[in-house]
């Protein structure tokens, strides 16, 4: 969506916040987060935004990131009421054009234009290789994207990697999904590497451990698990921080992620130091014969603000025509 002509909004919608912003000169401006659940659609969010912080700009394009498979230029999306239709959005605020991606295509196209200060590493310093690039992350759901380059060209492949299989490494996990598999049927990776999924996994720690515990969000089991004053909850982390470390080495593998594996996502930046001092990097290079290959893949939680603005920022500016 290469477009000198216009001003245009830049848009990240998720289950739980869309976040608006403009970018009309070389940086993204007027950057501002709304509640999913307080607007109907997006058209009116994007409404109080124009008459709100974009007030000063008369916008004619949209590039839009949206959680859930895009198809025909619309995400009808998995863990939110809203529908992001590409039509709908055009005709609703008068654009010229607008385009629909998913929210984890934006993150790939993010890698490249990521500094130092955007990332904190995980586990020994590795630099990193020429290569694919891997993004993923833990939020209301579960996204995956890779971003590859034949030293030119850019491609960002996009997956539902979420909805694959989740993998145990040993026989507590094994009978931790027998747990999960009673109410849940297909124990995927987003049912246990998500927001909802930390309440799903501390529920089944509890049947494993036969021990009653008080019912809790996922805010509240991280903020336990923190703590240190709920034996439950800091199995819980500890647990996903595990699997977690798992899902990603499968995916560097699958991929040939040797530029990295970088997280994404609302979960994984509050719990940064657990997550550094947990199984996951150890777990992420438990892959036997090839544990030397991935000792050498540097892995990263993405700390900027606003990283799917950077991707489609690169995106409106060199990518699409």
């Amino acid at each position: 969506m290469n477009d000198a002509r216009g001003i245009a909004i830049l848009a990240d919608i998720g289950a739980t916040n869309a976040r608006f912003g403009v970018l009309a000169g070389e940086l993204p401006t007027a950057m501002t987060t709304y509640p999913v659940t307080d607007y109907e659609s997006p058209v009116e969010a994007a409404r109080a935004f124009l008459a709100g912080p974009a007030r000063e700009h008369k916008p004619d394009v949209a590039l839009i990131a949206a959680a859930g498979p895009v198809v025909n230029g619309r995400v009808v999306m998995t863990n939110a009421a809203w529908t992001v239709d590409a039509d709908r959005i055009r005709h609703g605020l008068n654009l010229r054009k607008v385009d629909v991606i998913n929210d984890f295509e934006a993150l790939g196209w993010a890698l490249p234009g990521l500094q130092a200060a955007d990332l904190v590493h995980l586990g020994k310093a590795v630099s990193s290789r020429p290569g694919t690039m891997a993004v993923m992350g833990p939020g209301s759901g579960f996204g995956l994207a890779a971003l590859a380059s034949n030293g030119g060209a850019e491609v960002v492949l996009t997956t539902e990697a979420g909805h694959v299989t989740l993998p145990a490494e040993n026989r507590r996990e094994d009978t931790i999904i027998v747990a999960l598999r009673k109410r849940l049927q297909h124990v995927s990776v987003e049912r246990v590497l998500s927001g909802p999924g930390l309440v799903q996994l501390y529920h089944a720690i509890a049947e494993v451990d036969d021990l009653v515990v008080p019912q809790r969000s996922a805010a509240e089991i991280v903020a336990h698990a923190l703590a240190g004053d709920c034996k439950v909850s800091g199995a819980t982390l500890e647990a996903f921080c595990a699997f977690l470390g798992s899902v990603a080495g499968n995916a560097a593998l699958t991929l040939g992620a040797r530029g990295g594996v970088f997280f994404g996502g609302g979960i994984l930046p509050r719990i940064i130091d657990f997550l550094k001092h947990s199984a996951f990097r150890e777990r992420f290079e438990a892959k036997g014969r090839l544990a030397s290959y991935l000792e050498q893949i540097p892995t990263a939680v993405i700390v900027h603000p606003y990283p799917a603005f950077v991707g489609l920022t690169r995106l409106l500016r060199t990518t699409k025509g």
